[in-house]
């Protein structure tokens, strides 16, 4: 269990970058919310945690399966579970660091222009 808590964490964290960078290109906090929530509500839907992939058309699913989310929640729950792979979690670990990689360059990029 705690290992699933620590990959959402991880995960989040990197996320996090974008929500940075976010508020620092946009003007007011409800501003962000709503970028945030307009990013976060495909990322969240288009993914495994609320219906398998199985069950969804097929453009759906292959959405769903380049979904970072989709690895995060297979991951968390195989771990939850006992039944995590290590490639399951490789490519939760991937996505975040991808994450990582994009965002937290363009958030200290932004920082610093402001300042």
């Amino acid at each position: 269990m705690l290992a699933a808590v620590g990959l959402v964490v991880v995960f989040a964290s990197s996320l996090s970058w974008a929500w940075i960078a976010l508020g620092l290109i946009l003007r007011t906090p409800s501003a962000v919310m709503s970028a945030g929530f307009t990013l976060l509500f495909p990322l969240t839907f288009i993914s495994n945690i609320f219906v398998p992939p199985l069950t969804m058309p097929p453009w759906l699913r292959a959405a769903a399966r380049l979904n970072p989310v989709t690895h995060l929640v297979t991951a968390s729950r195989g771990l939850m579970s006992g039944t995590a792979t290590a490639g399951q979690i490789e490519w939760a670990l991937a996505a975040a660091a991808a994450l990582t990689a994009i965002f937290a360059p363009l958030a200290l990029r932004l920082y610093r222009n402001k300042h």
